[in-house]
């Protein structure tokens, strides 16, 4: 499809940030979505966020205070700034919550802590949590439509256990991190960290299958970085990773791991 076949432009997306504010403010620019001085200049222009901003990069909380920042300058201009939970997420508010407390399990000993430690977790992301971050962050949505196009942080199938519908299954989740049972957390962050549901010669059923369910007709997901995806250095990416017959779009650039941040227009197709 050439230049001038595109579809208009419907929303724009972004894949795993991972506290890299400086990469993602370049690509928000790059795109006409925000100013010189960082503010919104996408006029009314829908922007959605799937998820990640903090661990594994230097200033998660200040990707955090942008992407809030936007949201209501958006708003004011007509425009829209919208987010999903990501995994890590659920870890940055399980260790706020319940720090080394162990989770109880027949599979060893196990804790918030342990994995925020292992996963990339940054202290000064915790220290800079304030109270509202943590209402901010808590009451995000886990999936969503627009337009077309569902809209979900991890590929996996796990989100149906927590409901039939978006509404059932966001409303769930939210009542689960409005509580304080650990157990439950911790089924969503373990839940929320598989992958690769899309992938093989089953992926392109199991992705119809979930849109049936919910609705859509192209799934679109951060969380599996594309260049494991395809097997190759995270710089070669230049753009989104199309696969499973076309039902799945993967928009995880790797930032942290040295690929790109991935603005990714909706709806999207590749170029002949």
């Amino acid at each position: 499809m050439s230049d001038d076949q595109q579809p208009d432009v419907t929303a724009y997306v972004v894949g795993d940030v991972h506290g890299h504010l400086e990469g993602l403010t370049d690509a928000l620019r790059a795109q006409g979505l925000i100013d010189d001085s960082g503010d919104w200049s996408g006029g009314e222009t829908t922007l959605w966020f799937l998820g990640d901003f903090v661990d594994r990069g230097p200033d998660g909380v200040g990707v955090i205070d942008l992407v809030m920042r936007l949201q209501e300058q958006a708003n004011a201009d007509g425009g829209s700034v919208s987010t999903l939970l990501g995994n890590h997420e659920i870890l940055l508010l399980g260790m706020y919550h319940f720090g080394d407390t162990e989770v109880p399990s027949d599979f060893g000993p196990r804790s918030f802590a342990r994995s925020w430690e292992i996963n990339g977790g940054m202290p000064a992301d915790q220290e800079g949590l304030t109270d509202e971050h943590v209402e901010w962050l808590s009451t995000r949505p886990a999936l969503a439509l627009a337009g077309e196009h569902l809209l979900m942080h991890s590929d996996t199938m796990e989100y149906l256990d927590w409901g039939g519908t978006i509404e059932e299954i966001n409303e769930n989740l939210g009542e689960v991190l409005a509580g304080n049972d650990l157990a439950e957390w911790w089924d969503v962050w373990r839940r929320m960290t598989t992958r690769y549901a899309f992938r093989g010669p089953d992926g392109p059923e199991m992705a119809q299958r979930l849109m049936d369910q919910l609705g859509g007709e192209r799934i679109v997901h951060g969380h599996s970085v594309i260049a494991d995806q395809l097997g190759i250095h995270p710089m070669q990416i230049e753009g989104p990773y199309l696969y499973a017959g076309g039902k799945a779009l993967g928009v995880d650039g790797g930032l942290f791991v040295g690929g790109p941040c991935l603005v990714v227009p909706l709806p999207w197709e590749p170029e002949d």
